[in-house]
């Protein structure tokens, strides 16, 4: 059993994201969510999280929070005690991918900040929880709380992301690797391409999810977070 869980949100998401894991987990461990909305790189979210964080750590972190993960294991691998990556890539940018985030932070500037996060949910959610409309509005609740300076630094952070697959083969911790069986912007091959790479790691496919994992299915999510914790 690890000592302590560090969890780090996605872009435009906040503690939110982690409430059930938060809750589910809590009793058996102290529980952190690291703050990534204050630095434009990923060396600076990385370098803010350990900081704040305890000397040694399990991690987990779910899309742009698993570049700072990635990012974390570059530094400090040392601290971190076990890895879990969710709903997330080792790959870079493709140019297109750039384009679109510019075009969105260009947005968000001229004051469309409120228009991102409603054509960004169908990405991000299975098509059949784009009608619950609790989840729908904490989406955009907590893009609301990032706030345009945040996003822009978020976007900033995730352009310039290195590719990170020949660094996996390095990580020696106990590593989970989890997706939605429908995640949209990193599908499961994205997952079994990291899975492969890091020696000993564990795949689990969440059915009926999408992009955001831990609120999409917070049950299955932190199940399968308590049997990571406890390999």
């Amino acid at each position: 059993m690890s000592s302590a869980l560090v969890l780090l949100p996605g872009l435009l998401n906040d503690g939110r994201l982690w409430a059930h894991q938060s809750q589910a987990l809590g009793g058996r461990l102290p529980v952190s969510v690291g703050d990534l909305t204050e630095d434009e790189s990923l060396a600076g979210m990385a370098l803010r999280v350990l900081e704040s964080a305890p000397p040694r750590f399990a991690l987990a972190g779910l899309s742009m929070g698993g570049y700072v993960a990635m990012e974390i294991m570059r530094r400090a691998p040392e601290r971190v005690e076990r890895l879990a990556l969710l709903d997330t890539t080792a790959r870079p940018d493709l140019p297109e991918q750039t384009q679109r985030r510019r075009d969105a932070i260009d947005l968000a500037r001229a004051g469309g900040f409120d228009k991102i996060m409603p054509t960004m949910l169908p990405l991000l959610l299975h098509p059949d929880h784009l009608a619950d409309s609790g989840l729908t509005a904490l989406a955009k609740d907590m893009a609301r709380a990032v706030g345009v300076e945040g996003f822009v630094r978020q976007q900033t952070a995730i352009m310039a992301r290195p590719d990170s697959r020949p660094f996996l083969s390095a990580i020696a911790c106990p590593t989970l690797v989890l997706c939605g069986a429908d995640d949209g912007l990193t599908p499961p091959d994205r997952h079994e391409e990291i899975a492969a790479l890091i020696p000993g790691a564990q795949r689990v496919v969440i059915e009926h999810c999408g992009h955001l994992s831990a609120l999409e299915q917070p049950e299955a999510v932190s199940a399968a977070l308590a049997i990571w914790l406890s390999v």
